[in-house]
């Protein structure tokens, strides 16, 4: 049985602390950029949450609650990661599923999200473990 617990993460410092688990998904953002555009996200309804065992963040989440045509009401995972030394040991379960029920208790009927082409290890875990349907491809043009 796992001892961790899972929580949201509020403050700019609770927020850099988890980045160097953050840092693993989202290479390309330093950690001033990150709490920049984190708290830019808040009024868009994002929140972070962290699954911390023995005191130590080991898998973080960025999610956003929302209302669209095609999903309804859902909760969006804009972000999942494990921290690499911790990978295989049910984090990232523990925590999908503590957004899960989050999600349920907000009302929402799905949880979506997307994850890069390059990630077939996470493709896996969302399909085989999570019981997620791949249902479209994200399309991007840089601008």
């Amino acid at each position: 049985m796992l001892a961790y617990e899972i929580r949201e993460l509020i403050t700019d410092d609770e927020w850099k602390m988890a980045f160097p688990v953050m840092k693993q998904l989202r290479t390309h953002l330093g950690i001033e950029e990150f709490v920049v555009i984190a708290t830019q996200m808040k009024p868009q309804g994002y929140r972070l949450f962290a699954l911390v065992d023995e005191g130590k963040v080991v898998a973080v989440t960025g999610v956003a609650q929302q209302l669209n045509l095609y999903y309804g009401k859902n909760m969006y995972v804009y972000d999942l990661v494990t921290d690499e030394a911790g990978r295989s040991k049910g984090y990232g379960e523990a925590l999908l599923s503590y957004i899960h029920e989050l999600a349920r208790e907000l009302g929402c009927g799905k949880v979506a999200l997307t994850s890069g082409l390059q990630r077939v290890d996470a493709h896996r875990f969302y399909e085989e473990k999570m019981g997620y349907e791949r249902k479209s491809y994200a399309f991007v043009k840089e601008l």
